[in-house]
């Protein structure tokens, strides 16, 4: 077993990945929790364009972790939870986080800077909006917000068995 001053850092910068989109410089992180349990972070600009990095980041974490069996959960998931960043908040970046859990769950948390909790709508057939909630809380083991000093943290947690 490695000595603690062995053992990675909280955040590794050298694991920073900046990168441009919509000219902004946005930065990838690859974090190592004090408890073992690896995360991926990313911030991204506040629109529904940010959604394809959003699955991006699920599908490389889930990958790295054998996961492979969640990607099409975990990528339909972290959509639809930007998609309602973007129409239902005004600041400028969200923050997406992709991480393991103990039993196999994955949990997936969008942050934005809006206190305002999300509300599940009812739909029917003819509906053409509002169903992101519905498909999340189908998805997802569980779901919920966490209000946040500058904002709110909605997130989902799914649980599959690792691919061999």
């Amino acid at each position: 077993m490695a000595a603690p001053s062995e053992l990675p850092s909280l955040v590794d910068e050298s694991m920073s990945t900046p990168r441009e989109h919509d000219g902004r410089r946005i930065h990838s992180r690859h974090v190592t929790r004090g408890t073992g349990t690896p995360a991926y972070s990313q911030s991204l600009p506040c629109s529904v364009q940010s959604a394809w990095a959003a699955r991006r980041l699920v599908r490389t974490a889930l990958c790295a972790w054998g996961l492979n069996a969640l990607e099409d959960d975990g990528t339909l998931v972290v959509a639809e939870l930007v998609a309602n960043a973007a129409q239902h908040t005004t600041g400028p970046m969200i923050r997406v986080s992709v991480s393991r859990q103990v039993g196999g769950l994955v949990r997936i948390d969008v942050a934005d800077h809006s206190r305002k909790r999300p509300e599940r709508r009812e739909t029917n057939e003819y509906t053409e909006r509002g169903r992101g909630l519905a498909l999340v809380e189908g998805l997802a083991e569980r779901w919920g917000t966490d209000l946040l000093p500058s904002g709110k943290r909605v997130w989902a947690v799914l649980a599959a068995e690792p691919t061999a």
